[in-house]
């Protein structure tokens, strides 16, 4: 999971790059990110596409929940020519926004403290976190406070093990290697329910009709757009679009594709 992701090289590089890119950038930064979309038409928007169902690839083209909602954002900003996608591994996403390589970073990306000390973020446009998955036919559990004495299978090596260990210590935790076996341990009802990330829970539970996922969930980690700091009014506006693309319906139809399984 992208939450995991330990960006502490990272940091270290991005604390230099931010002061070369500060002393690189015009004053009003804000503005020439903006005056450079109206002049070229395009948004240029650094990605890790190898998170589905946020972004991947399929049949040599980028999709996902994030590429077709910043595409939107895109036309809202006046970049009449679409997205230029940088590519660029998780890990160099921030080095690579603060060098200017690109001007947003949108990959599931969580807001943190500590991005938060070299980036600017977005408004919240997904809210993650740990959720509690059984089989479709449960009726005992209904959320987080009906787990307690039941047996939970999730990956090891995840927060879920933790998380579960610290705050649900009646909780018999099940630890398997993979994500199919454990989802299979709920299916076949070897364990009473699942606990993972809430979007690869969503996107099994797409096809899998045998599962679904609580709607109360286990904790929340909200994702957000990552931009420079000295591009304040290129924040304010991505905000406003985000804003009107929930208001006109088109946020929730993108949910409703790449999370609900709604056509």
């Amino acid at each position: 999971m992208r939450s995991f992701e330990t960006l502490l090289a990272a940091a270290a590089v991005a604390a230099t790059t931010l002061f070369t890119a500060a002393t690189a950038t015009p004053a009003r930064a804000e503005d020439a990110v903006l005056a450079s979309i109206a002049k070229t038409g395009t948004y240029r928007v650094g990605v890790d596409a190898t998170f589905a169902p946020f972004e991947f690839s399929q049949d040599g083209k980028k999709t996902g929940f994030d590429i077709e909602l910043v595409e939107a954002i895109a036309k809202e900003l006046g970049a009449t020519k679409g997205v230029e996608w940088v590519d660029i591994d998780f890990k160099g996403l921030i080095p690579g926004l603060l060098a200017n390589r690109f001007d947003m970073i949108a990959s599931a990306m969580y807001i943190t403290d500590e991005r938060r000390q070299v980036v600017a973020f977005s408004d919240t446009y997904y809210p993650g976190g740990l959720v509690i998955m059984v089989k479709a036919g449960n009726t005992a559990i209904t959320g987080p406070e009906s787990i307690a004495g039941k047996t939970a299978a999730v990956q090891i090596g995840t927060k879920s093990v933790k998380f579960l260990k610290d705050n649900y210590p009646t909780v018999k935790v099940v630890e398997v290697e993979t994500n199919a076996e454990m989802f299979g341990q709920v299916e076949t009802g070897r364990t009473d329910f699942v606990v993972t990330g809430k979007p690869a829970a969503k996107l099994y539970a797409q096809t899998h009709p045998t599962v679904k996922v609580l709607d109360k969930q286990l904790t929340t980690e909200d994702y957000g757009f990552a931009m420079r700091k000295d591009n304040p009014e290129l924040v304010a506006k991505v905000n406003a679009a985000i804003t009107k693309l929930k208001a006109d319906g088109t946020y929730q139809k993108l949910i409703d594709k790449w999370f609900e399984a709604k056509k």
